[in-house]
C-alpha cells in the first residue's frame, strides 16, 4: 500500500475488471433476452458495450455523406476517421443512431459527436469507418434512414461506500429488532418475595 491511496497499477486493474464485469453483464443480459435488445461495442477506450431498445425513438430519411479529415469535432472530441461516429445538425452529442443504407439494406450504429452536414438534402455525415460498413465509400452519397435509439443504462460500478453504509444500517436495525423481540426477565415483586419467605419459614417451624 502506498501512502495516499492505491497505486496507479492497482487503480488501473480495478477499472479494467469493473469494465470487464459490466461487459459480461451486458452479454448475459443480451443472451437472456434474445432479439429484444441490441448490443453495440463502444469504440472509446475504457467504455463498456452499450445496449439499446431495438424500437427507434424517431426516424428521419434523407441523404448521407461521409468525411475523413483529421480535425476536432464540435463536441471537443478528437475526430477518429475509423471510429463509429457521425455528425448531425440537431441531435444532442452522445446520441446513438442506426444509419440504414436504403440501397443495400446494410446498417451501422454510430454515436453523434459532431455537427453537420450543411448541404441541402443531407441529414447525416458519417465517419469513413462507419461509411465503409454500409458500403457507401464508392458512391459517396446515398439515401439513408436514420433511427434514433434509446440507450438502456447499466450500472457499471457499484458505490462501495454507500453499499457499506446500507449494510451497517441494516445490521444496526437487526440488533435493535433482536433486543425488542428478546423477552425481558420480570423482576419479582416485593409481595411475592414476602410470600415466598413466609412459606419457607412456616415449613421450617412445622418441622
Amino acid at each position: 500500500m502506498i501512502r495516499g491511496g492505491f497505486p496507479r497499477s492497482a487503480r488501473l486493474w480495478r477499472g479494467f475488471f469493473s469494465t470487464l464485469l459490466a461487459g459480461l453483464a451486458i452479454v448475459v443480459l443480451a443472451s437472456c433476452t434474445g432479439p429484444k435488445v441490441i448490443v453495440q461495442p463502444d469504440d472509446r477506450p475504457g467504455h463498456a458495450p452499450v445496449i439499446f431498445d431495438p424500437k427507434p425513438v424517431s426516424v428521419q430519411t434523407g441523404k448521407a455523406s461521409y468525411y475523413w479529415q483529421d480535425t476536432r469535432t464540435a463536441s471537443g472530441e478528437r475526430f477518429n476517421p475509423e471510429g463509429l461516429t457521425a455528425a448531425h445538425r440537431k441531435l444532442p452529442f452522445g446520441t446513438w443512431v442506426r444509419a440504414v443504407n436504403l440501397r443495400n439494406g446494410k446498417s451501422v450504429i454510430v454515436r453523434i459527436n459532431d455537427r453537420g452536414p450543411y448541404i441541402r438534402g443531407r441529414i447525416i455525415d458519417l465517419s469513413r469507418g462507419a461509411a465503409r460498413q454500409i458500403d457507401m465509400i464508392k458512391a459517396g452519397v446515398v439515401p439513408i434512414r436514420v433511427e434514433v435509439l434509446r440507450e438502456i443504462k447499466v450500472v457499471q460500478k457499484p458505490n462501495i461506500r454507500l453499499t457499506s453504509e446500507i449494510k451497517q444500517r441494516a445490521q444496526e436495525r437487526l440488533r435493535e429488532r433482536q433486543k425488542e423481540e428478546k423477552p425481558a426477565q420480570k423482576p419479582a415483586s416485593t409481595e411475592e418475595s414476602g410470600e415466598r419467605r413466609g412459606t419457607r419459614t412456616s415449613r421450617v417451624r412445622g418441622r
